[in-house]
């Protein structure tokens, strides 16, 4: 079983201290899907490619997950906290990266 979904082209973007695996489809208002633990961005390949039909779809693969970066934790722990994985995300850039990547 692959964990690409179907017709989505993938990019590394590099978000602050990581760089994130990130599934790319369709056109139009972006959605950016997020999974849980312990899953990847694969959990969403039903309900993504659907999506893809009428919007651009951006699934990452949060810090740690899949084939995304998996940093050292640091002796605080922070580095897998919640607020690090969301800092990721809404890094003001990474839609705009993500419809970058699927241009070219």
């Amino acid at each position: 079983m692959s964990n690409r979904i179907d017709g989505f082209s993938y990019a590394r973007l590099p978000v602050g201290e990581v760089a994130l695996n990130v599934g790319m489809a369709g056109a139009g208002r972006p959605v950016v899907l997020l999974h849980g633990f312990p899953q990847t961005h694969f959990a969403w390949r039903h309900v993504a490619v659907d999506l893809a039909r009428d919007h651009l779809v951006v699934c990452p693969d949060l810090r740690g997950y899949g084939d995304s970066d998996k940093p050292v934790d640091g002796a605080d722990g922070g580095t897998y906290a919640k607020r690090s994985m969301a800092a990721d995300v809404i890094e003001p850039d990474i839609v705009i990266e993500a419809i970058r990547d699927l241009i070219d």
